[in-house]
This record gives structure tokens, sequence and C-alpha cells, in this order.
């Protein structure tokens, strides 16, 4: 090989022998011909010095950072004052006696000791210099550990790791998928998968009754920072299982990856909220439990307490909701008034409010608090002396919620409960098995098709679909939902009833369903899982705010990649041989900056 060592690799019992390195040069030191190389790899770095008695330094005269430079040497011992405690190299020096550069470099496009700052276009465009970065690096360990650590717990509990298709058939599974035309079947398209959830499900009817899978996944959907269209998740599922056995697995998973990555103790079992309680205490169906914060409901006693604004949100089908700040009494007007742009970004008409002193009641809503009502709401909120308390009203309960999630957001903020490195995991269940479609008004899957309803809930299936529960449940790590599964329905005559109540007729669910239905139909196992989101967990776990950080090669918001071009125009010829021809598209007016989009 080109080197005997790693840059990491040497110490003080290596003093005397004759090395081999090769590195990246992270930094060079001249003194009057006596030159100092940090020489850096994946494994560390490593000081190598070029002497003018033992090389002919002259030959490397155009030395700069990010060279490749293979240096050969002796291994000795740094004079004393000269070592550095923070390297765990930093006893020892390498004297090389021969260099040579075995890949040159031009200037660097962006400056790495300015790490993360560095625009995010620059930074993905030139993704393979990003990722030597030292904390890059860092992060992509992190996620390799924890794929390692993940396998080996699953398969010391008996879980085979088998493999499902990239190509398959377009399913409706919740979001947009992307096609992919055949060129052998003229006129007909593949679908990547949203997940493996089907191929799952005939695993459990074939026998593999303890199923897992580090897959990758495709969703043609509008991006975030904690989504992209092709993400990686560990897929789970097992037969002959309630909810009770999958969570009690997924706990002693996470408590396990935690401790083994971070050292850190995760207690459980998991706090466990049903999807209402959760929407009403923190207006979120993945509550960040790192922040004590709860919101509590209003709308019962808006009706007596006089104020119109509130009456009226109520009278109109919506709903009055209140968060406690406590201590927030103390802050300015100004400072109270500042969030109130959060609310109306979310579609409310204002943020009302109200402080407790030793004087009482200050600000918009005291006044209405003097009659029964009043006392009622003080007492229900818990407000103390120096507390603060926020109201949102509105005739939209749907208003009322997200304009509440993103306050209590930046109240956590604010009040610094989110403290860097907790880890506050829960459980949310008892979702809804359906929505409501906003534009048809029909129920359409809150989780997914294959989702079982709750037993007790089966006789409103028909008549009342929007009031049946799901037996499904979330994993939620810090206000991100990382994992999401359900018990799933294996017998047929039910799969066929939820399939007529998301309005799917027995036609169609031949078509798009067939396989499923007749494998139901042949000794199907009651069975259940989950799918973790592998790139969210890794971004708790490293601390990062967006998935792109821990994904190799991501896209930008507007699903481009900025190192390939990704996606481009392809030749006549190639469309021809699938059978496609691309009707033309208007062009728009202007593009966004995509770094913006980053």
């Amino acid at each position: 090989m080109l080197r005997s060592h790693t840059c990491g690799e040497l110490r003080a019992a290596h003093v005397g022998q004759e090395v081999t390195l090769v590195g990246w040069i992270d930094t060079v030191r001249d003194h009057g011909g006596l030159r100092f190389i940090d020489l850096r790899d994946r494994y560390g770095r490593t000081q190598v010095t070029l002497s003018p008695d033992s090389i002919d330094v002259n030959s490397l005269e155009s030395l700069r950072s990010e060279q490749v430079l293979q240096v050969v040497g002796r291994v000795e011992t740094r004079p004393d004052g000269m070592k550095n405690p923070r390297l765990e190299t930093g006893e020892i020096e390498l004297i090389g006696t021969t260099a040579s550069i075995l890949g040159d470099c031009p200037p660097l496009p962006f400056d790495f000791s300015r790490g993360d700052q560095v625009n995010d276009e620059l930074r993905f465009q030139y993704r393979f210099l990003d990722m030597r970065r030292a904390e890059v690096q860092k992060r992509f360990q992190l996620r390799s550990d924890l794929q390692h650590e993940i396998r080996n717990y699953l398969h010391q509990r008996r879980f085979i790791d088998l493999e499902t298709p990239m190509l398959t058939k377009s399913t409706p599974e919740g979001a947009r998928d992307f096609l992919v035309p055949s060129r052998l079947n003229p006129g007909e398209l593949y679908a990547l998968p949203q997940s493996p959830q089907i191929f799952k499900q005939l695993f459990m009817v074939a026998g593999f009754d303890r199923y897992m899978q580090i897959v990758r996944c495709f969703r043609d959907e509008d991006l975030r920072a904690d989504r992209q269209p092709e993400f990686t998740q560990l897929d789970l599922e097992m037969a002959c299982v309630e909810e009770d056995d999958i969570m009690e697995l997924l706990e002693g998973l996470m408590a396990h990856v935690v401790q083994a990555l971070t050292g850190k103790q995760v207690e459980t079992p998991f706090r466990r909220i049903c999807y209402e309680d959760a929407q009403l205490r923190y207006s979120s169906d993945s509550p960040d439990l790192r922040s004590d914060l709860e919101i509590f409901e209003l709308s019962d006693l808006a009706l007596e307490m006089g104020f119109k604004v509130f009456s009226g949100a109520v009278e109109a089908g919506g709903a009055v909701r209140a968060i406690r700040v406590p201590g927030g009494g103390e802050w300015s007007r100004k400072e109270i008034e500042s969030l109130e742009a959060i609310v109306k970004n979310q579609g409310a008409g204002g943020l009302a409010w109200m402080k407790r002193s030793d004087q009482g009641l200050a600000g918009p809503v005291a006044r209405f608090c003097e009659n029964e009502a009043g006392a009622a709401l003080v007492e229900r909120s818990g407000m103390e002396v120096g507390d603060l308390c926020y109201f949102v009203a509105d005739a939209s309960k749907r208003i009322v919620i997200n304009s509440l999630s993103f306050l209590r957001k930046e109240l956590a903020n604010r009040l610094g409960h989110l403290k860097p490195g907790a880890l506050e995991f829960c459980w949310v269940t008892e979702f809804p098995l359906f929505d409501e479609d906003e534009e048809s008004g029909l129920p359409v899957p809150c989780h997914h098709p294959f989702t079982s309803p709750n037993p007790e809930d089966l006789e409103r299936l028909e008549s009342a679909p929007l009031s049946v529960r799901a037996r499904a449940y979330d994993l939620v790590l810090n206000g991100f939902e990382v994992g999401g599964g359900s018990i799933r329905i294996h017998q047929r005559d039910l799969q066929e009833r939820v399939f007529e109540a998301i309005g799917l007729s027995h036609e169609e669910a031949q078509s798009k369903f067939s396989f499923l239905l007749e494998a139901l139909k042949y000794g199907a196992p009651p069975h259940g899982g989950i799918a973790l989101g592998i790139d969210r967990l890794v971004m708790i776990l490293a601390g990062d705010e967006s998935i792109r950080e821990v994904i190799a090669f991501p896209k930008t918001q507007r699903g481009t990649c900025l190192l390939t071009g990704a996606p481009t125009g392809v030749s006549d010829a190639q469309l021809d041989e699938v059978g496609l021809q691309l009707a033309p598209i208007d062009e728009p007016d202007a593009e966004p900056n995509e770094g913006e989009n980053c």
C-alpha cells in the first residue's frame, strides 16, 4: 500500500520506526527552510517536519493546503515544550526523508476554517471538499455507527435483513410517486417506493415473522429542513404482536443506540400521549417535551367573559386556547408583543395577553377577567405572580393549533428550555384513522390505508369514518417525528372495507392492490411494525438543525443537486427508447436564490 499507517495512528510506541503517511496538507508553517506540516486524513493528523538536513525542500516549493502528500520518514518524540496534548499524536512527529505530491490542488473555492458559516450553495456544490472537514466526517461516522448498532441489536433478537424492490407498482400511499418509464414495456411506468409497506406485510404472510431493512425511500413532496425527496429509514415488521410489543422493542433499541453513541442514559418506558391530548396540551402531534409549557382550552369560558373576539371565534365553530409563560410577567410590553408576528404568520388575527403582578392582572385581556368566568380562567391557567398568559382565538381550530405550536416553540427557546444534548422521547398514540380531504370532503388515510382501525370503533367505519381511531403510534424525539407505525390490517374483508371508506371502488382496489388482497386470504397472521427515520435521528443526535447536513449529497428545497446539477434534460434518443415525449413547460419569470433554499 502507499501508506504504512494513518495520520491518527502514530504514538510514542512507534518512535524509531520508519513509516509512510499519505494525507492532505492541512497547514504549512515555514521557519526559514524548516517546514512543519500538519498532515490530515479522517483518522486524525500528524505533524511532519521537513528539514533541509534530511530532504531536498527546494523540490517542494509549491506545498499548499489540500494537496495530497506522501511522506516517508522516521518517528521521533517531539522536544519538550513542543508536545501538543490536544492531539492524540501530539507526543510525536514524523521527520521526513522523502516526500512527494500525489495529488495537486488549486486554491480552494471556500475557506475550510469558516466551517458551516460558508454559504450552503457553495458548500453543497463542492460537497466532496466540505466532507473533508472533521466536523462533517464526525457526522457520517455517527451515522455509520448508528446503523451498525441498529443491525447488531436487531440481529441478536432474531430479525432477518431482507430487501424489497426499488422498481415497483404505483400505489396511493399519501405522497406523489417518483415515476420511472419502462423501455421493455412501452407506455408503462414503475414507481420508486415511498416505503416497503406492502412488501413487508407480504413477508409476514410468507412466514418471516421478524423482518428488518435499512432502506432508501422516495417521496415527491414539498421539502423542508427535515425532509428530502430520497431518504433512509429503518423498516421493521413483526408477526403476532400488539402495540406494546413494538413499543417495548423500540424503546430498548433507542436506549441502546443512544448509550452506544453518546454515552447517555435514556429512561424507559417512554411517556405515552394520546393524539387528542398532544394536540390540546402541546398544539402538536410531535411535542417537544424538553419544555414543560402546556396549552389549555378556554372555549367553554369564552362565551361568558364578554370579550367579543373570544366569543365570536367560538360561535363560529373555532376555539380559544392559551399558554402560560412562567416569569413572563417581567417582560416589557415590547418584548411581549414582539411574538405577535409568529401567530399572524399562521393566519391568526392577533395575539392577546395578560400578566399577573402583586397589584393584580394587567394587559388587554385583564378587564374581561373580572367576572366569574375570568376567575375560572385564572384558576385554570395556574397563573402566579410574575407570570404571563398568551391567548389565540380564531374561527378555525387549525389556525389556533398551528399558531400555538409555533408560539410554544419560540417561548421554549426564549426560556432556555431546549437544552443542547437533551433527549426527550415520547409516543403519540390513538391517531385518527382518517383525515378529511379539504377538496373532496372524503376520508383520506391519516397514515396509510393498511393501518388497522381500533376494534372499539369498527361499527362506525361506514357511518362516521372520521371518528374512528387507528391502531397507530408515532415515536417522537425533541419535537420531531422520528418513527411512525401501526398494527396492520391482516383480514381481507376489513382491508376491503377500508378501501371503500376512502372511496376506492372494488375495481380500483383490485387494480392497485390485487396482490395484497390475494395474499391476505392465504392465512395472514396478525402483524405490525414501524419505520424509523435514520436521517432525522442522526440529525438530532449530531445536534444539527437540517437533515441535509447528515446526508452525503443532499437536494435543495427545489429538489435539485448542486453537485451534479440533477435533474437535467436527456436526449431525444433516450426519450424515444422509453416512448416518452416531453410537453413544453412555461419558464418561470425568475429563479429563486438556490442558496436560500439550502
